[in-house]
């Protein structure tokens, strides 16, 4: 079994479902005592989400990609970034070191083609609902186009993830905001919809709601474990 390496932190609270899952994938394929073989660095997330607000995101590479030389020389054989905002920065953290970075794009990609969609709505931060680095990514690389909610409701999204989930605050009533959205979404045509933060899942599942969610959390955490375990 190869080593996980973990970038958490951003949020702490998302970064325990990584664990959790991560831990839970490897025990209903290798079933008995096994567990992940993980090696974890939490950031602390002010620092983040301040150079996030301030546009500062070489300083955000800086920082992730100095955590990252860490999780390799503890021995990790494959990174994941755990939070999708900041795979904005993903190819200036990979400069940081020599092992792979598992793209939570690229997991969520593999799914939706599994499904045989080529749309699909996307919610997460302002910054990667509204900029290109991952719009992109799903389309140019996967040919999978995306719709995002409009702006008063990217807004509204946005104040959820950090003004409450981050914080570790669940509210019915924002989930129900969620729940509209993702049906609208649908009604524009996305054949599924993509949980772009590691954040939502705390708030939202298929429970909620009839269209498909892709859950890019857990998504990433059983890719992570797929490549393990090969």
């Amino acid at each position: 079994m190869k080593t996980i390496g973990l970038l958490g932190g951003m949020s702490w609270e998302s970064t325990l479902t990584y664990y959790q899952v991560l831990n839970e994938e490897v025990k209903k394929k290798l079933g008995g005592f096994h567990s992940a073989k993980i090696v974890l660095y939490s950031v602390d997330f002010y620092e983040i989400e301040s150079c996030q607000k301030g546009g500062n995101w070489d300083k955000t590479a800086e920082i992730l990609g100095e955590a990252a030389k860490r999780v390799e020389a503890a021995g990790a054989d494959l990174l994941l970034i755990c939070a999708n905002t900041m795979h904005k920065v993903a190819d200036e953290i990979a400069q940081y070191i020599s092992i792979p970075i598992l793209h939570i794009a690229d997991a969520a990609a593999a799914r939706i083609k599994e499904r045989g969609f080529s749309t699909a709505g996307l919610l997460g931060t302002k910054y990667t609902m509204e900029q290109d680095f991952y719009r992109a990514h799903l389309n140019e690389k996967h040919g999978i186009a995306t719709i995002i909610p409009d702006e008063v409701d990217r807004e509204l999204i946005h104040k959820i993830l950090y003004d409450e989930l981050c914080l570790g605050t669940v509210d019915n009533s924002s989930r129900g905001e969620f729940v509209r959205i993702i049906a609208s979404l649908h009604d524009r045509g996305a054949e599924g919809v993509i949980l772009g933060c590691t954040e939502i899942p705390l708030l939202v599942s298929q429970e909620d709601t009839p269209v498909l969610l892709f859950d890019t959390t857990r998504i990433h955490a059983e890719e992570a474990v797929k490549w393990a375990l090969a």
